[in-house]
């Protein structure tokens, strides 16, 4: 049974650079069919910042947004089955990506194998970020990364990353 997913986008005050945030949120039961809802939630939120506040999102990023959100969702389904949310916040530059499940195992990327079959998402996630930071709570855990929006005219990503 699918159960609704509480969508919410609203634009918050300023950050110190005087730059508008946007936020948006969303919580999933993780059955069937719910990794794609939440890669078309992080879809639909990119494409509403773009219109909303014209800034400059490369393909390239809503490529990537979409991979880690549909690789964490992965492994939410994996290996902490039961509810999600889904935390966004965007600020033109960067996409910060929460997730928090109920699941109290922490995620660790798996070491290099090139016999290995499948169970590399976590691995591409740390690839393709800026940061990625797992936190303890309450109750289960949440993941947090950060991916660069805009590209330089070079067409690389812009700011650090590990790749």
């Amino acid at each position: 049974m699918e159960q609704p997913v509480a969508y919410e986008v609203s634009v918050q005050g300023e950050r110190v650079s005087g730059r508008a945030v946007m936020r948006g949120s969303a919580s999933y039961e993780m059955a069937s069919g719910e990794i794609a809802r939440v890669r078309d939630f992080v879809r639909e939120f990119l494409a509403s910042a773009q219109t909303a506040h014209g800034w400059d999102m490369s393909a390239r990023a809503m490529d990537v947004a979409q991979l880690v959100a549909s690789e964490l969702a992965t492994n939410v389904c994996k290996y902490a089955p039961g509810p999600c949310l889904v935390d966004l916040e965007c600020d033109g530059t960067t996409l910060d990506i929460v997730m928090w499940d109920s699941g109290p195992i922490l995620p660790a990327a798996s070491a290099a194998d090139p016999n290995r079959i499948g169970r590399h998402g976590l691995e591409l996630v740390l690839m393709v970020c800026q940061s990625f930071e797992v936190r303890r709570e309450p109750v289960g855990k949440s993941l947090r990364v950060q991916i660069a929006l805009p590209d330089s005219p070079d067409n690389n990503p812009s700011g650090q990353t590990t790749w």
